[in-house]
């Protein structure tokens, strides 16, 4: 009798231990899928500010429509909680419902068709297992004809997706490859700094193309290319993307967003690897050097503060005291103008939309200070905002076209929107 107790005893020992290491297992596999969804940016599009995490109805402007994101909360009427594992991997990959129902690109599946299989293994236990259920019933999309037709993009994705798994680069290293991996699969890099085609897709989706990252527009804004950040050396990449900013520039536009809810959650190692991996890509044209003499004459006429044009003149009453006579900035604190990216862009939207609606960097576990620039919308005209922009534009090393006022009115018009 005492045998046979002690047997049983031991069974249950025995099968709350592998309980235990089972829990645990799957309690690793969910950190491990949340860390996939931060990598993939999953929150940015499906969670709504004062709305349950990932219930969707993000309102995502397109030139064919407003598309709303959808609940992928493990919730079995409203979300994805009815999908198999596979279901799933052809949602995120293939842009296809368990219905047959297309997905639009604007969920990047073309990008994450490069998500392998333990990564999504993973991703699929977070959210069947350690996101909550949400009966959150955001908006349709409703688009006008032909784009309601989601048929049609059996087509587009014929003509403009691959399903290839990603293919390590021949010859580089680990931790390139690794970058490669992040930024042409989950990162969905390509899908803003790639340029679109003319059915507005990526026109490449991987570094075997010299038009992979190679800059484009979103919003009117100008988005740099990414082959080489010639102007940046590796750690100021890691800085930017796991701050908000680093010692030259700060982030601005669709970047807060990336930062605030992906880029900055990654680890030292992943953020390395992608800096490694932009600056293999190469391929920039190296970045004029600073006019020293120019940047000099627009020094000492701010100093001395005389004969000032308009443009200088509201430069130093509304930008100085931050950004200084240098237009050199603070590094890690304000950014600097001579030589920045979103001065120097051949459409001046951005810099418009910063001087009239300012900009807030994101707080994050590495820079937590919180650095707000106001919006001058209020209190510059069109014109005072075409003059000062153009100064901006044109001082120190600068050699940017000149901006009217007409331009600067288009642009207040979208944030009245």
């Amino acid at each position: 009798m005492n045998l046979k107790r002690f047997f049983i005893a031991n069974v249950v020992l025995m099968g709350a231990g592998f309980m235990a290491h089972a829990q645990a297992d799957d309690a690793q596999l969910i950190k491990q899928g949340e860390y996939i969804s931060r990598l993939g940016d999953c929150g940015a599009c499906h969670t709504v500010a004062g709305k349950p995490a990932f219930s969707g109805g993000l309102a995502i402007k397109s030139d064919l429509g407003t598309i709303y994101s959808t609940n992928i909360t493990p919730d079995k009427d409203h979300g994805i909680g009815g999908y198999s594992e596979q279901q799933f991997a052809d949602a995120v990959r293939k842009g296809v419902l368990p219905d047959g129902t297309r997905l639009y690109p604007a969920m990047p599946y073309p990008d994450y068709a490069k998500i392998n299989d333990e990564d999504m293994h993973a991703l699929y236990t977070y959210f069947m297992q350690g996101v909550k259920p949400s009966a959150e019933e955001p908006s349709k999309t409703d688009l006008s004809f032909p784009f309601n037709q989601r048929w049609g993009m059996r087509f587009w994705n014929w003509a403009f997706t691959s399903e290839k798994p990603f293919k390590p680069i021949e010859g580089a290293s680990a931790e390139v490859n690794r970058g490669a991996y992040l930024v042409e699969g989950l990162g969905h890099c390509g899908s803003c700094h790639t340029p679109r085609g003319l059915g507005m897709n990526e026109k490449a989706l991987d570094s075997s193309d010299a038009k992979f990252l190679a800059g484009g527009s979103l919003n009117g804004w100008e988005v740099p290319s990414l082959r080489g950040v010639a102007h940046w050396n590796e750690q100021e990449i890691v800085d930017y993307l796991g701050k908000g900013r680093n010692d030259k520039a700060a982030v601005g536009g669709e970047m807060t967003s990336v930062v605030e809810n992906s880029t900055s959650y990654m680890t030292d190692a992943d953020l390395k690897a992608i800096a490694a991996y932009v600056k293999y890509l190469g391929g920039n044209p190296p970045v004029p050097a600073a006019n020293v003499q120019a940047a000099s004459t627009t020094e000492a006429k701010l100093t001395t503060a005389k004969n000032l044009s308009v443009g200088e003149r509201l430069y130093l009453d509304n930008c100085g005291a931050c950004h200084f006579v240098t237009g050199k900035g603070a590094p890690g604190v304000f950014p600097q103008l001579d030589q920045a990216t979103i001065v120097n862009a051949q459409d001046p939207t951005g810099l418009i939309h910063t001087i009239l609606a300012g900009a807030q960097q994101p707080s994050t576990a590495r820079a937590p200070s919180t650095l707000a620039m106001p919006g001058f919308a209020a209190r510059l005209s069109d014109d005072d905002v075409a003059q000062l922009s153009t100064f901006i534009r044109q001082g120190w090393s600068n050699k940017a076209p000149a901006v009217t006022a007409d331009q600067v009115s288009k642009v207040r018009k979208t944030l009245e929107k």
